[in-house]
């Protein structure tokens, strides 16, 4: 062989090693370096897409799975902090629940969770009979300036509630009147009425969009042999529509509850302080605040504690929630 030849050769052999010694030897050559890991990596993906879903999936699940319990098992480190202690640590020293129990003997605590159950409940009830009712009309009949009337509920969802707030609190602070003749001599301000009343107004818009879209998707051949065997209207959509869409009444119901127990600016406002006067439960939170001292301690565990009934509602509703969203969106 030629010198030409073996010289070529050698030049070969020197650019497949990396170019240099010093590139092979700082790990066994090109391959392992960390652009050479991830370009296989890359190359690895984009003939197996799925191997690159799943670790995005993982990933995101772990980053919203992080965010989303930190603040509670934060609350939880509060909790078991000694009073007074400002400088928690990450990692609780000792776990001492004796401030789940005193929140109950400082403070009502649990009739202040029973008004905001309460505000729960009745607001529940009311957005699911006058929601149906209108979601029947949008979904199963035709009438003139239906798209209009559609179009300003979806303004009216999202309005923000702080602009009605003075006037509200003006109108809820006089004597109420009794179709003109008579007035009442009690004052809304300070009653359930007061929290109830808005509350089913601002809630109202959302479920009567997922009623609607349930609704309209249920034939119309059944709804005619309930109508055949003579029940109204009315009976109808209590007896035949309301029972098939049970998803959609279920996921209504359930983010009405949840949005109500877990509202602050009206139920904050429109009440008083104390669990007497209908105050709800973030009066009981708030409640180990004075002026002089903040257990926070006491805080934390009463956060905690006034979770758990919207907690164990969507650990055992999480499927009907799913269920009713995904759906709704699936037009047959």
């Amino acid at each position: 062989m030629s010198i030409d030849a073996r010289n070529h050769d050698d030049a070969e052999t020197f650019d497949d090693d990396g170019g240099s010694d010093g590139g092979g030897a700082g790990g066994g050559g090109g391959d392992d370096r960390p652009d050479s890991r991830i370009s296989r990596w890359a190359d690895d993906w984009i003939r197996h897409p799925e191997k690159a879903y799943a670790v995005m999936t993982v990933f995101l699940g772990g980053v919203l799975l992080t965010t989303s319990l930190f603040p509670l098992y934060w609350l939880f480190a509060v909790a078991m902090a000694p009073p007074g202690q400002t400088d928690i640590p990450l990692i609780p020293t000792q776990v001492d629940l004796s401030a789940f129990v005193v929140i109950f003997q400082q403070v009502p605590f649990a009739r202040f969770m029973f008004n905001s159950l309460f505000y729960a409940t009745a607001v529940t009830i009311i957005v699911l009979l006058v929601g149906s009712l209108a979601g029947y009309a949008f979904g199963r009949l035709e009438f003139p300036g239906k798209t209009p009337l559609l179009f300003s509920l979806l303004v009216l969802s999202f309005f923000p509630p702080a602009t009605l707030f003075l006037p509200l609190f003006r109108a809820f602070n006089q004597q109420v009147p009794m179709l003109g003749l008579f007035e009442l001599p009690v004052e809304v301000y300070g009653t359930p009425g007061a929290v109830v009343a808005p509350l089913s107004a601002f809630t109202m818009p959302l479920a009567i969009f997922i009623l609607t879209t349930f609704y309209s998707q249920i034939p119309d051949g059944l709804e005619d042999a309930a109508r055949v065997e003579g029940t109204t209207r009315l009976g109808a959509l209590f007896r035949v529509i309301m029972p098939l869409s049970a998803p959609g009444v279920a996921t209504a119901g359930i983010l009405t509850f949840i949005t109500t127990y877990t509202e602050f600016f009206f139920s904050y406002l429109m009440t008083g302080d104390s669990a007497a006067e209908w105050a709800p439960v973030v009066n009981g939170v708030l409640a180990f605040q004075t002026q002089y001292t903040t257990r926070y301690d006491l805080q934390a565990a009463a956060s905690l504690v006034a979770i758990v009934p919207v907690a164990i509602l969507v650990v055992f509703a999480q499927e009907k929630i799913i269920s009713g969203l995904t759906q709704g969106a699936l037009k047959e």
